[in-house]
């Protein structure tokens, strides 16, 4: 077959079509229904047919729950390879591959800014920046987050999405749940609200300290939340899991979370969360 077309006495170029066309349709992971990426983005990334709500990045996140005027804080930390790791690749080599391809030095942002009219702290983590995962850069970060929340008072919100600790920074990256677990507990004896929110996913080192020290710990339908894998559960006990094991609504109905909210209503339900428990403390 020639690879052009004639129509109506025009050359129509099969190649340029088809990259004109391109990315502009996502088909959903949850009905498989094809969505025009523009409703998508609309739609703060939740599928109008079935509710799939699609990972989105921090700052997507950050911007989807700030009014306009919010300040992006603490972006200059940058890890560096204390233990020279290597496996299939130098350490080195990973971060500098994220930074570029996120933009971002690592897998965490923190913002100043109001939630309505709530003057807020969150950190919001970067699931596409090595999985999420947390070194030393994303500890220090959210431990400068707890810090602001301490000299200000206002509330702070923290927005898990990882796989867990970073294997690479090895005991580096491990004192970090200690570390921000501290914090944390320094602001509940302050009696300043800390509401954790857990996307899809959540797990590893980092549900196993802040996500779940929340005074409110809530997160999105469907988000996957736990320590170890599923898989890795099944191998080890030999038993097939419950369906929708380790789902954020499996969690809720046995105690784990306070409650699950959609992206559409999360920022409705932080303000007046938020306006109920200042409040309570003040």
């Amino acid at each position: 077959m020639s690879w052009f077309k004639r129509e109506d006495n025009e050359i129509v170029n099969d190649a340029e079509r088809t990259v004109r066309t391109e990315g502009l349709w996502v088909r959903c992971p949850g009905c498989r229904q094809v969505i025009f990426k523009a409703d998508l983005e609309s739609n703060l990334y939740v599928c109008s047919k079935c509710g799939h709500h699609f990972r989105i990045g921090a700052r997507e996140r950050i911007e989807s729950l700030l009014e306009p005027g919010y300040e992006l804080v603490d972006l200059d930390l940058r890890s560096t390879d204390p233990l020279e790791f290597t496996d299939l690749k130098l350490y080195k080599s990973r971060l500098a591959a994220a930074q570029k391809k996120t933009g971002l030095n690592d897998a965490i942002v923190n913002a100043i800014g109001s939630l309505g009219e709530q003057p807020v702290i969150i950190s919001a983590m970067e699931y596409s920046f090595i999985g999420g995962s947390m070194g030393s850069v994303v500890g220090e970060t959210i431990a400068r987050a707890i810090d602001r929340s301490l000299e200000t008072r206002h509330p702070l919100i923290i927005i898990s999405a990882s796989g867990g600790a970073r294997m690479m920074e090895g005991i580096a990256s491990l004192m970090q749940l200690a570390k921000i677990s501290a914090g944390l507990a320094r602001l509940e004896d302050a009696k300043v609200p800390y509401i954790s929110v857990m996307t899809d996913p959540t797990t590893g080192g980092v549900t196993a300290s802040f996500a779940m020290l929340g005074d409110l710990n809530i997160a999105e339908p469907g988000a996957l939340i736990g320590f170890a894998g599923p898989r890795v559960i099944e191998q080890t006990i030999r038993q097939k899991l419950p369906e929708g094991f380790q789902r954020s609504e499996f969690l809720l109905e046995h105690g784990f979370l306070d409650a699950i909210v959609g992206r559409k209503e999360m920022k409705q339900y932080l303000s007046q969360a938020l306006s109920w428990m200042t409040a309570a403390s003040s």
